[in-house]
């Protein structure tokens, strides 16, 4: 299933985003609090961070869980950020394991993350895959399904769309493949960060000039707002916009039986 979030504001240290929280991050990794699928996110994580005057962020991943890695620890306490996107992974069953599978994915300026998964990976996706070109798909960072959903957002990004229109985008093209699951995205390019809910939880939080959009809340204090399901978020540190994602399309009611009259 996965936990992620994303960070706008002043310099803030990786240990006081993701490891320092009581509930944060690296918690989430063993024991997430609003996780409707799944028990752990022991299969990855990765952290991904803009340094000042450079517009194309760094990565950190590694393929088992957070706590088992002594290196994170110590890069996380010395690196500062204005902007941060995370993520701890749960597999979806069939995909690719190792480094490359785990978020954040990145193109250029752009990091991105997914938290679900697309049912019936990896043959309901083979239409949408279809419509990317080869080149494309010989590019994915690894064989699941987040990396197919980032390779197709990214091709919006290039054509210039906005990242929520992107994002609301790519839950309307899966829906109407009639590919099921759980969509909630979250994508940054170190200045907004857009965001999902569609099918997990969402929610974030916003003051002293920083905004925090997470899958949940990495502390008891206050200021958390929860996102309505089926909602597109954009955010910076100067404010929130939530709008409504389009509702599913329905199934076609079935044709009405002919009935003959008996004579």
């Amino acid at each position: 299933m996965c936990r992620h979030l994303a960070y706008l504001g002043p310099p803030a240290s990786l240990q006081a985003l993701i490891t320092d929280p009581p509930y944060g991050l690296s918690r989430q990794a063993w024991a997430p609090r609003r996780q409707f699928h799944g028990i752990m996110n022991v299969d990855g994580f990765g952290a991904g961070w803009y340094a000042d005057g450079d517009p194309v962020p760094a990565r950190y991943r590694r393929a088992g869980p957070i706590w088992a890695d002594p290196c994170f620890a110590d890069l996380a306490r010395v690196t500062r950020t204005r902007a941060l996107l995370a993520a701890v992974r749960s597999a979806t069953p069939g995909t690719e394991e190792g480094v490359a599978a785990a978020a954040p994915y990145a193109s250029g300026r752009w990091l991105f993350s997914h938290n679900g998964a697309l049912d019936g990976w990896p043959s309901a996706t083979a239409s949408l895959a279809a419509t990317l070109p080869p080149a494309d798909l010989l590019a994915l960072e690894a064989r699941c399904d987040s990396a197919l959903v980032w390779a197709l957002v990214a091709r919006q990004l290039r054509a210039g769309a906005t990242p929520a229109d992107a994002l609301a985008w790519m839950v309307a093209a899966l829906e109407d493949d009639k590919i099921g699951g759980r969509f909630n995205f979250l994508l940054t390019d170190g200045e907004v960060i857009a965001a999902t809910a569609a099918g997990n939880s969402l929610c974030y939080r916003l003051g002293d000039g920083a905004v925090v959009v997470a899958s949940e809340p990495g502390d008891e204090e206050p200021g958390w707002t929860e996102v309505p399901d089926r909602t597109v978020l954009t955010a910076t540190p100067a404010g929130v916009d939530l709008r409504p994602l389009p509702a599913p399309p329905t199934a076609a009611p079935a044709p009405a039986t002919e009935r003959t009259a008996t004579l």
